[in-house]
């Protein structure tokens, strides 16, 4: 029996620290400060090392770093779904400002799964992220008591929370559900559907709220509100939600949606059924994304400020790492911002 014999060559030695500060011709010390306190060391002595490091190929370890300063240089955002276009844009605002302070950003997705959301929540705490932004599932109890155990700083995006348990960046969900309810009011709707997704969420219930007021201040009951679940708040579920409006009997005249994706659905599902946006059916949706814009029939959609809440969350979030002023600290803010109906031919027959 014959034995072949397999010789494993090493891969390349990993560059370190060390070798850097000898090929440099300098201290391990100086070495550290140049990497994380430049202002510390001369314009010659950084020009020397960095061409070391160049030279060599060095890439410092972000693990080893992290051990030593106990933290890392990334923040974490949990958002309810990735494939939402808002969610997309407000992580746009959010890496903007973390990347201005030198900071990562860990996007994560709950999957709107409260479940999913404490385990990225707890994933968070073991890598020692700097700072954690979150869109919570539930609207009800602190699911954030993990990151606070741990001291890890957090801002609540997308959800208004008591400012004196937590800081939170969100838009004011209930004047947006009554601006939807009143433009379909005023062109003389009485009949209105509200597509919505899953009742724990606190933004499906809040824009609910204010169709509610709308209704009411227009001296009409709660009956003239039909109310079509869906599962999910995507285009798929949308289209579902579509079909059963249009087996109603008597239809409604108009639908709001609790999103836009909602909304796109209902009208793909209209649009095959032969039934003409805005003439037979008028559609509001919510967040205009960009696809609003861009459909087939224009949709009016209350604009929900995606990037302005990222920007503002980061900020804040700065702000509770490093407190402006350490001994007394930063008092948490919550920050409500406005929203505004943007009006297209989705519920404008035109003339």
């Amino acid at each position: 029996m014959s034995v072949v014999r397999i010789r494993c060559e090493r891969g390349p030695a990993v560059v370190g620290i060390k070798d850097v500060a000898r090929q440099a011709g300098v201290s391990v010390g100086t070495v550290s400060n140049v990497l994380n306190r430049p202002e510390r060391v001369s314009d010659e002595i950084r020009a020397r090392v960095h061409a070391a490091i160049d030279l060599l190929g060095y890439v410092r370890s972000e693990s080893a770093r992290q051990l030593r300063a106990g933290h890392s240089r990334m923040l974490g955002l949990l958002v309810m779904d990735t494939g939402n276009p808002f969610f997309a844009v407000l992580a746009r605002g959010t890496e903007r400002v973390a990347a201005e302070a030198g900071l990562g950003v860990m996007v994560c997705n709950s999957a709107e799964s409260a479940a999913a959301e404490q385990g990225y929540l707890s994933l968070f705490v073991e890598q020692r992220l700097r700072g954690v932004l979150f869109a919570p599932v539930a609207s009800d109890g602190e699911p954030w008591q993990a990151l606070r155990r741990a001291n890890i700083p957090f801002v609540v995006v997308d959800r208004a929370v008591d400012a004196r348990t937590a800081c939170s960046v969100a838009a004011d969900d209930v004047l947006g559900g009554s601006l939807a309810g009143r433009h379909l009011l005023a062109a003389g709707h009485r009949r209105i559907a509200y597509v919505h997704g899953p009742g724990h969420l606190q933004q499906v219930r809040d824009r609910r709220e204010g169709l509610v007021r709308a209704v009411e201040e227009a001296g009409l009951g709660i009956d003239a509100i039909v109310d079509i679940p869906a599962e999910r708040l995507d285009v798929s579920a949308g289209r579902d939600a579509g079909a059963r409006l249009l087996g109603l009997s008597p239809r409604p005249t108009a639908v709001f949606c609790a999103n836009d994706l909602l909304a796109l659905g209902v009208m793909q599902t209209t649009f095959d059924a032969g039934v003409r946006v805005p003439d037979d059916l008028a559609v509001v949706g919510y967040d205009d994304i960009e696809f609003a814009e861009a459909s087939l029939i224009p949709l009016t959609s209350v604009r929900h400020p995606a990037a302005e809440i990222g920007r503002l969350a980061a900020g804040l979030l700065l702000q509770e790492i490093e407190p402006p002023d350490p001994e007394r600290g930063h008092q948490h803010a919550g920050i409500v911002l406005q929203p505004e109906l943007v009006v297209r031919r989705s519920s404008t027959p035109q003339p």
